[in-house]
């Protein structure tokens, strides 16, 4: 992390206090209501990482990465486009068919998305479909990358099925649609991958950005490889779940 090192001043290290503070609360992002507040893409990366620190020192651990604000219908609906990356936290990953609780989010949000696991080597050993979950708020009078990225993407966790943790990503060649089912509708559909080049994009994208600020990947981790779709705000009682080509396999309960 030899680059957030070398610009997280004191200003930005209590700034990250603060955000670490405000998402413990579920309160995520809270300073960015300051019409005064100025953070630049760089200076945001640096507080993430710092954010992610200090919940690691707290007993958490990263589990992976997300590249987000790529696809179509969340760049349309958020009025930027990145790419971004952001931290996936091993203490908000959820198995399929869990109960989440809507109180404990910030108007939660709800993406369906292909993710993938990275072996050895850097290599995709797996590729599966899941549910990322997002604390949708945005503070600031005018959206910009660098809230997004210093709030972690928006990101609140990811669903996951442990049935297909180990799919190979060849199984997925012939797939054509991903779609959102909630309560038995489907909401909304369109391809597998967000990036025209498929994951094999994505992943490239990733590793050259974490070098950026001194990151790897390392085996084992999840990485979420951003959505064609867009971002869908659920409610209490809502039964939330993704499909491939019409078949759900990964699914949530939100109470």
């Amino acid at each position: 992390m030899m680059v957030a090192r070398t610009i997280l001043s004191q200003r930005l290290r209590e700034f990250a206090q603060r955000q670490w503070r405000d998402y413990q609360a579920a309160m995520p992002g809270s300073a960015f209501a300051d019409p005064e507040l100025s953070l630049t893409l760089e200076e945001a990366y640096a507080v993430q990482v710092e954010v992610a620190r200090l919940r690691c020192a707290d007993g958490d651990a990263v589990a992976g990465y997300q590249v987000g604000c790529i696809g179509p219908g969340v760049v349309s609906q958020f009025g930027m486009s990145g790419p971004i990356h952001a931290r996936v936290f091993r203490s908000e990953v959820h198995v399929s068919g869990s109960n989440l609780r809507h109180g404990a989010y910030a108007n939660l949000a709800i993406e369906g998305e292909m993710a993938l696991r990275i072996g050895e080597n850097n290599l995709i050993v797996a590729a599966f479909p899941v549910i990322e979950l997002h604390n949708f708020v945005f503070k600031a009078p005018v959206r910009t990358l660098a809230e997004l990225t210093a709030n972690n993407g928006i990101n609140a966790g990811v669903v996951v099925s442990q049935d297909l943790q180990t799919t190979p990503l060849d199984y997925w060649e012939s797939s054509k649609t991903l779609s959102i089912s909630v309560n038995g509708a489907t909401i909304d559909s369109g391809a597998l991958w967000a990036m025209t080049g498929g994951p094999a994009e994505v992943l490239d994208w990733l590793r050259s950005d974490l070098v950026r600020f001194g990151g790897a990947l390392k085996p084992g981790d999840l990485v979420l490889a951003g959505t064609p779709l867009g971002l869908h705000p659920v409610k209490p009682n809502d039964q939330v779940a993704i499909c491939v080509d019409g078949q759900r396999l990964v699914e949530c309960r939100i109470s």
